[in-house]
């Protein structure tokens, strides 16, 4: 029987190490409970886009998305002065060949092709619409990196390799987990668990894993030099997206291209084709990309639930939580979830926007 922690957080994905990471800022003693290593499941494997003007985003994100969007700067230097670590901030925007049903928004300009090809020479020759976005995007290894960092500094305890059997309830009320090696009891018990969510037993936490592949494209040519002589995104400055793949400049000389949708459950294995499409779809927007190098390829588990919308608020046994079901969302929404969840946990108050995403929904 471990000593009791005010909350306990299971899962150290990067919902669950912001939410640890903004309740130890706050004062409150808290335990993250990893079933294998923090940041290497969705948060390793996501591209990092702050799409909150994405056309497909489901309109109910919308408003929520607008506002984890707009407090990603201030997240983002905190996490820099706190951890003294880089985390790049991209803030190019996006280059979008789709059509966008809501382009009378804020932050969205429709280009002719000839202002597209301005913007990206490199492009070969853009469709009728193309759409400018004002997004940002990050490197989600480099925010999970950070918060690990900060994490220690505040001494918060993350324990490693041990996986949540089931939330402990005496009284009617949350207490714990158990897990294989023992108890750990905590005042409040929030399920960050992302795709693995569901296998927990306790309140209904219904999420399911949706597979996605990944690759890294780089040129020698870039590689070649010194990290901090090299200008980023010497191909393409701006993140694209279109209906075949997106691209993302990383700062170091990288492009991230993505993803497939796959139902698959737990299969992370990787699939040579899919990598080969990928790689096909981002020459199809930018021809250089058809001699570039495969520096990585990797699968990841985005967690889904039945209505593409995330889990947030307390389940049907007091004192259980969920932040998790964020599929495609989640680098995006991590700002806002850490400080909708913090308020809900710390002072009892429920913010409005979070009330139609309640667990309970599923009942």
């Amino acid at each position: 029987m471990q000593h009791s922690d005010d909350i306990l957080i299971i899962g150290a994905g990067i919902i669950g190490l912001s939410l640890g990471w903004q309740l130890s800022r706050r004062g409150a003693r808290v335990k993250i409970l990893e079933r294998a290593e923090p940041g290497q499941e969705a948060s390793h494997a996501g591209g990092g886009m702050i799409a909150d003007l994405d056309p497909v985003l489901p309109s109910e994100l919308f408003s929520l998305a607008q506002r984890s969007a707009r407090l990603y700067p201030e997240f983002v230097n905190a996490l820099r002065e706190e951890s003294g670590l880089t985390v790049d901030l991209r803030e190019d925007g996006v280059v979008a060949f789709e059509q966008h049903p809501l382009a009378e928004r804020v932050g969205i300009r429709r280009l002719t092709a000839e202002e597209a090809l301005r913007m990206e020479p490199r492009l070969s020759l853009p469709p009728d619409a193309a759409y400018f976005m004002q997004e940002r995007a990050v490197d989600p290894r480099q925010v999970v990196a950070a918060l690990l960092a900060a994490l220690s500094k505040h001494g918060v305890e993350i324990v490693r390799n041990e996986a949540a059997e089931r939330v402990l309830a005496e009284h009617g009320r949350a207490a714990g987990v158990v897990t294989a090696k023992g108890t750990h009891r905590a005042g409040k018990v929030v399920n960050c668990a992302g795709a693995w969510a569901a296998q927990i037993a306790g309140a209904a936490t219904p999420t399911l894993p949706v597979k996605g592949h990944m690759v890294a494209l780089a040129f020698p040519d870039e590689l070649a030099i010194p990290a901090n002589e090299r200008e980023a995104g010497r191909r393409l400055r701006h993140v694209l997206r279109s209906r075949w793949c997106y691209i993302i400049p990383r700062n170091g000389g990288r492009y991230v291209v993505g993803s497939t949708v796959e139902p698959a459950g737990f299969d992370r294995s990787l699939n040579a084709y899919r990598v080969k499409r990928l790689q096909e779809a981002a020459a199809r927007l930018l021809p250089d990309f058809a001699d570039a190098k495969i520096a990585e390829a990797w699968t990841g588990l985005r967690p889904g639930t039945s209505d593409n919308l995330p889990l947030l608020g307390e389940t049907d046994l007091p004192d259980y939580y969920a932040a998790c079901g964020h599929y495609r969302d989640g680098i995006l929404l991590t700002p806002v979830t850490a400080e909708v969840m913090t308020a809900l946990l710390l002072d009892g108050r429920e913010d409005a926007e979070i009330a139609r995403f309640t667990p309970r929904r599923f009942e």
